[in-house]
């Protein structure tokens, strides 16, 4: 497994000594003994923070909070990973195996595995307390540690997927989480799915105490998906209860990625945020809370759906979109770079990781749309790399991916300039 060498600042070096001392179960100094350390390049193995088998997750109704900070243990990695849904890894030890010889075999080094689906299910028996209250729990991936031990082994990256405000579970039985009608009545979409209220802070507390489970269980990447206002039914009938009325919808979705991320620091992972594609070209506040300047300060990595099938005709000058993979990515990327670099702040930004297709959007009518295979998702990433973005995910709802485009390339052969 491979090793990475980080520069740590003296006080990150007292955290990763502390460190050392409680994972390796070693003697430290009495308290009122001072030692120095030098300035020094030190190899770690960022994997090495904790057992999630061997891990007490709760203390009574709170996750346990680390014994010290894990946040020197960040593994900083430019991600190329595929979906996974927990259906996928509960198919059997073969499978599941076959899965990790193929990953080892191509060009992927990452997995992002629903933590919390769709449907708002966690999909492990989890010791949330609350998550337990409504119901949340399927325990369809029975043995979450064995897979987590497993993906260390071969230095596949963890990124756990949590759907966020879409919440038909908790916000059922949960009405002062969810968003209300005028009526007082949970609002429900087209669909009749729920949705926590991204206005109330207790809505916040729910992702985040799963979040930081998952975290525990040695997951390095939180990325929030649905992580915005509901779009679709009748939302002129909702009332947001609690709402600030100087808060605009983009500013709520930020301030919860800010939350998120200061809650989960000890916990040394990533919070990364699910974005619209349309977010990086539009550039009017955004109706869902998706405003590229606003949220690009609040969270680590944004991971922009640049699906060329989700963009309307016209985009970019081109009237089927989906036939045009490679400008749909481009265009994309290097907009949301060129407003990201007007921006007037001090801090550090979100990186971009986008969403790239692996599917056939079908559903877009004869002449609309194209197959997509090997070509078709080789021209997206190296539409990605020329753009300047160095990562990236692929997207297929059945993980039935295109696996003969991802297993003769590496990445220089996408960076390369000859």
């Amino acid at each position: 497994m491979g090793k990475d060498r980080i520069m740590f600042s003296n006080v990150t070096k007292w955290l990763l000594v502390a460190g050392m001392v409680l994972s390796l179960g070693l003697t430290g100094c009495e308290d009122d003994e001072t030692f120095s350390v030098e300035e020094q390049e030190v190899e770690v193995n960022p994997w090495e923070d904790m057992d999630p088998g061997e891990t007490s997750r709760f203390e009574g109704e709170v996750p346990r909070q680390p014994d010290i900070s894990w946040e020197p243990y960040k593994v900083d990695r430019d991600v190329r990973a595929l979906y996974f849904t927990e259906y996928t890894l509960s198919r059997g030890e073969e499978h599941f195996q076959s899965l990790i010889e193929k990953t080892n075999n191509s060009i992927v080094n990452a997995w992002v595995i629903n933590i919390k689906n769709d449907n708002a299910n966690v999909v492990y028996r989890s010791e949330v307390p609350l998550v337990q209250e409504v119901g949340a729990d399927m325990n369809i991936i029975r043995d979450m540690d064995h897979v987590m031990n497993v993906l260390r082994e071969n230095d596949i990256y963890p990124i756990g997927r949590i759907v966020a405000f879409k919440d038909r579970i908790a916000a059922t039985a949960r009405e002062d989480l969810a968003i209300k009608d005028v009526n007082g009545n949970v609002w429900r979409d087209n669909k009749g799915d729920a949705w926590l209220n991204p206005y109330n802070p207790e809505s916040w507390d729910y992702l985040v105490d799963i979040a930081k489970e998952a975290a525990m269980h040695g997951y390095k990447d939180i990325q929030f998906d649905y992580v915005r206002f509901p779009t679709d039914g009748r939302t002129s009938e909702i009332d947001y209860e609690g709402k600030d009325e100087e808060m605009e919808q983009s500013e709520a979705i930020a301030a919860f990625l800010e939350y998120a991320r200061e809650e989960l620091k000890p916990y040394g992972v990533f919070v990364t945020a699910d974005i619209f594609g349309w977010a990086l070209v539009e550039t009017g506040g955004a109706s869902v809370g998706h405003h590229l300047e606003t949220i690009v300060p609040a969270t680590d990595v944004i991971l922009p759906m640049v699906y060329p099938s989700h963009y309307g005709p016209g985009i970019f000058g081109f009237a089927k979109p989906d036939l045009h993979p490679y400008e749909m990515v481009y265009q994309s990327l290097e907009r949301a770079q060129e407003r990201m670099a007007a921006m007037d702040h001090d801090g550090p930004l979100a990186r971009i990781r986008p969403w790239l297709q692996d599917f056939n959007a079908s559903y877009l009518g004869a002449g609309n749309w194209m197959p997509y295979g090997p070509a078709e998702v080789l021209t997206q990433i190296q539409a990605s790399y020329d753009a300047g973005v160095e990562e990236w995910v692929l997207w297929n709802s059945g993980n039935n991916y295109t696996w003969e485009a991802l297993m003769d390339v590496e990445v220089e052969d996408f960076t390369d300039d000859d």
